[in-house]
């Protein structure tokens, strides 16, 4: 009968520089290798296999690039592209840019959008809060959807709030059913700290707001008083409302918070090197996954 193989003692604790204690990667056990995952050149498209669990993946998995067919080298054109384009990238561009269908290049558009939708902390102030209203003008819209709209201003748009931390220059907003005193207020208190100084425009609904409130009165012509404006989320909608008109045309109030998070996220790493700009995207694809027939669900065949 052939002898075991004998067990290999674990290696000792070696310290690194500053003095921690950093264990080394062998086991006090037999392995095969020091890794603990295995290339299969033959498993295409899932070439590398966990010893583990014993299961395939490749390195898009776990991300919303999993089980996508389009080349990495094309998702990181795309990315590319979505990084610099302060007004955004349209579906028809990355078609004609990347040689793929419309169709792949509108999935991959809001796949992209998916790496931006993550949660920040609190702003601390000073903070700049503002709705704002997207959507057609009426005398664009055909006859049949105008007939159903009654009233005057934003009758027929999808009202968007949102909130500008001067400290950090910090962007979030999304997508609310109306501009009422309690979505107003709910949504105050649930970006900003409890010491936060918060400026806002004189509508009504941000008198309740429970914050060191000043206001500045637009309907007298008053847009800023000392340190009292909302110029830096109006610029913000400025910036989304030219890409609505100029880069994609048309947003459905169905995908309006993925854009409405793309131009946000976007916003709050513009000021970092480009190649950073990627990590980050990348970054946020992670642990994510966007459907195809999720994002399509509910819309006409």
């Amino acid at each position: 009968m052939t002898p075991e193989r004998p067990v290999r003692p674990a290696k000792p604790i070696k310290s690194t520089q500053n003095g921690s204690k950093k264990p080394t990667l062998r086991r006090a056990h037999p392995v095969k290798s020091r890794r603990n995952t295995a290339p299969k050149a033959n498993r295409k498209p899932l070439p590398y296999r966990c010893r583990d669990c014993r299961k395939f993946f490749s390195v898009r998995h776990g991300s919303v690039m999993e089980q996508s067919k389009i080349p990495l080298r094309k998702w990181a054109f795309a990315i590319y592209l979505n990084a610099t384009s302060l007004q955004g990238v349209s579906s028809m561009k990355l078609h004609r840019d990347l040689k793929i269908t419309q169709k792949s290049a509108w999935f991959m558009a809001h796949r992209l959008r998916e790496a931006f939708a993550s949660e920040q902390g609190l702003f601390v102030g000073p903070v700049e809060i503002d709705e704002t209203y997207m959507g057609g003008k009426r005398k664009n819209m055909p006859k049949a959807k105008r007939k159903h709209l009654s009233g005057r201003g934003p009758v027929g748009k999808t009202a968007v709030i949102g909130a500008k931390d001067r400290t950090t220059n910090r962007v979030t907003a999304r997508s609310v059913k109306n501009t009422d005193g309690a979505t107003l207020r709910r949504f105050t208190e649930s970006v900003s700290d409890l010491t936060a100084k918060v400026y806002t425009d004189d509508a009504a609904g941000y008198k309740s707001v429970r914050r060191d409130h000043e206001a500045v009165n637009h309907s007298v012509g008053e847009y800023v008083r000392g340190q009292a404006h909302t110029n830096g989320i109006e610029s913000f909608w400025a910036m989304l409302k030219r890409a609505h008109k100029g880069t994609f045309h048309n947003i459905s109030p169905k995908h309006l918070d993925r854009y409405v998070n793309e131009f946000a996220g976007r916003h709050n790493i513009r000021d970092r090197h480009t190649i950073d700009q990627m990590r980050d995207i990348v970054g946020g694809m992670i642990g994510k996954r966007l459907m195809y027939r999720d994002l399509i669900v509910g819309e006409a065949r």
